[in-house]
């Protein structure tokens, strides 16, 4: 295999057209775009009420097994599948969440691909790019300075500080934010009271901005966000604080969608970026509305497995009037992953791997731990969508053991099991993908939802845990049997369900790898984001502010003689 230059090199030696000509090749119009520099812009909402009438074209959304810390390369295959389909002539376009600079500076790295299936300009998108996250933040952090501020001032709404919901939020990982105590210092400091720090990707805020049609349903959602309980047990809202018009003010420009380009000069739509655990973990609806109407085929990506980011792409994203259901799922793989799923070697985040076993060939621990690709088949292929296996092929990986991973694919019921060559070879080595994607597209896909939104909550949740996860049977603590008649009383019942959970197994226990039987998953706790529109029970203990590693990869990012970039990977 030939020597490939690192990402960064390649970005930065990368041939970048103006933004303008990008939008114009798209079908957008000069005065739809409000540009940011040469190379990145913003797409006016204007331009939903030009193209209301164009039919949509064809939606793919690129899932993957379970992940592992070796990385299964989904975002280099979200783009590479559209630098492909662009080679075999079709109009495509790109869509995909914002990373957070927490990951960036911590162990995950960015979420703008990566070899010569890119995202550019990939040092401002992984960084700053158009101030979208700090907008989310300094909205929420409105919000949370506007509770403690009423409740310092007589608490008029008669707030009960134990029921508190929003917590500050910052895009850096932090672990000594995870629990403070805040109002110290004496009475004109506030109350004294415990609370803690998310990742701002983790707010409901994100989770809003991903899912509003436009200016006005963001305001709607924002002042139904339920940032606490009353002594009553009532809910106090943003739109009773008073802050919801200034929250939605702050937004107003990160609402819209954000113009980039790949490596090879296609269309990227990049907006919104929620965690798939906590949240939904998809991009906007808006960016996928506006990329559906300009293109034939508009290429997406759910967050970690088809059991998070996916399972919620289809039952809470794709419930959202105006956006239709994908015609195509595209599960990525790995042989090293499957062999990690295998048991060939362990792999933990920030841990050294054991090199020689990565190396080895191992067909039988490719097959065993493939059980874990054959679960993610049948969960999407629950939802009545065809199912095509990318197999992200990497430097060690064999003949016999691609093979293996083919033939298990196509036996468990997907379409086609396809070597993707993207990140070495750029769109010419997604063709073949590409073309397994047009084939199945022309397919007749016979999409449902996993369950009714009237089905009451528990229904809701032991049908996700048993068909999505494979789970024996769920149990309930008491906090959650209580928040589940507290929400069935107020009539949040019928909210779609966003399951909080690892993303490192198909269960709750990040150890149990491959395919978990015979387990009950627990609930600890139910919680609400009404302003997003949905309820997420968490299953175990869940992690809303990462921590950065020993080493973290922030430590090799600086700046040349020439004040070039260095070090971003």
């Amino acid at each position: 295999m030939k020597s490939i230059p690192s990402d960064l090199e390649i970005a930065q030696a990368a041939e970048l057209k103006p933004i303008t000509e990008i939008a114009k090749e798209m079908g957008i119009k000069e005065d739809e775009l409000e540009l940011y520099g040469r190379y990145k812009a913003k797409i006016s909402l204007s331009i939903l009420g030009r193209l209301k009438d164009k039919p949509f074209g064809k939606y793919i959304d690129v899932t993957a097994i379970t992940p592992t810390p070796l990385g299964e390369g989904k975002t280099v295959t979200t783009i590479g599948l559209s630098l492909g389909l662009h080679k075999l002539g079709k109009k495509v376009i790109t869509t995909l969440r914002q990373p957070s600079m927490g990951p960036v500076f911590g162990i995950k790295g960015g979420a703008a691909g990566g070899g010569y299936s890119q995202v550019l300009p990939m040092e401002d998108i992984n960084l700053h790019f158009t101030g979208d996250i700090h907008a989310v933040g300094a909205a929420n952090n409105l919000l949370a300075a506007f509770i403690d501020n009423s409740i310092a001032k007589g608490n008029k709404l008669n707030i009960n500080p134990d029921t508190i919901i929003t917590r500050r939020v910052v895009d850096i990982s932090d672990r000594a934010l995870r629990q403070i105590k805040t109002g110290l210092g004496g009475e004109e400091n506030g109350i004294p009271r415990d609370t803690g720090f998310d990742i701002t990707v983790a707010s409901e805020v994100m989770a809003i901005l991903a899912l509003s049609k436009d200016l006005f349903d963001l305001r709607s959602r924002i002042g139904k966000i339920i940032a606490a309980f009353t002594y009553a047990g009532l809910p106090v809202t943003a739109e009773d604080l008073k802050c919801a018009g200034a929250m939605t003010v702050l937004l107003k420009d990160a609402i819209k969608p954000n113009l980039v380009q790949t490596t090879e000069n296609t269309p990227c739509i990049m907006h919104a970026g929620p965690f798939a655990n906590i949240a939904h973990g998809n991009n906007s609806i808006l960016a996928d509305i506006i990329a559906l109407k300009l293109s034939d085929y508009v290429v997406t990506e759910s967050g970690f497995g088809a059991d998070c980011g996916a399972e919620k792409f289809m039952d809470i994203k794709c419930r959202i009037p105006g956006l239709k259901p994908p015609d195509a799922v595209v599960i990525v793989c790995s042989v090293r992953a499957l062999k990690m799923h295998g048991g060939a070697f362990k792999a933990a985040p920030g841990k050294k791997i054991d090199a020689e076993a990565l190396k080895r060939e191992d067909v039988e621990a490719v097959k065993k731990g493939a059980s874990n690709l054959e679960k993610h088949i049948e969960n999407i292929k629950l939802f009545g969508v065809p199912v095509v296996v990318a197999i992200n092929r990497f430097l060690y990986d064999t003949d016999r053991e691609i093979a293996a991973i083919e033939e298990i694919a196509v036996k468990a019921g997907a379409e086609d099991a396809v070597l993707s060559e993207v990140w070495e070879k750029g769109g010419e080595g997604g063709v073949a993908l590409a073309k397994a994607v047009i084939k199945m597209c022309e397919k007749k896909s016979d999409f449902k939802f996993l369950y009714p939104l009237d089905m009451p909550i528990k229904e809701k949740i032991e049908l996700i845990a048993k068909k999505i996860y494979g789970a024996k049977d769920v149990s309930y603590s008491p906090e959650a049997e209580r928040k589940i008649s507290c929400y069935t009383k107020l009539g949040y019942d019928k909210l779609p369900i966003c399951m909080a959970k690892t993303h490192l197994s198909l269960s709750h226990d990040p150890e149990l790898k491959a395919r978990p039987r015979d387990f009950t998953l627990p609930i600890r706790d139910v919680r609400i984001s009404a302003g997003a529109g949905f309820l997420y029970p968490l299953c175990g203990e869940m992690r809303t502010m990462p921590g950065l590693p020993s080493v973290p990869a922030g430590t090799k990012v600086d700046i040349d003689k020439d004040g070039k970039v260095l070090g971003l990977f």
